[in-house]
């Protein structure tokens, strides 16, 4: 997926209140930009799937948790 649709889908998915959506394509968003070094927005995007997923009560909070963590940027919470 290039940035583009990753966008759209982005737009989509907030249009549509579709949390699991937002929680998979921010995580994604995350992935694509540590892959061009890019770890600030790495983070900026890890931390808007953490949030969406603690709001969701998703099993993914924990693993988004600890890659923040591990980044300096979140204590490490037990869930």
């Amino acid at each position: 997926m290039d940035l583009k649709e990753l966008d759209r889908q982005l737009l989509q998915a907030h249009t549509d209140y579709n949390v699991p959506a937002l929680i998979k394509l921010y995580h994604e968003a995350s992935k694509m930009s540590e892959a061009r070094q890019d770890h600030d927005a790495a983070c900026f995007y890890l931390t808007h799937a953490f949030v969406f997923a603690l709001e969701y009560g998703a099993p993914e909070a924990d693993e988004l948790n600890r890659k923040l963590y591990e980044r300096g940027r979140a204590h490490r919470l037990t869930f």
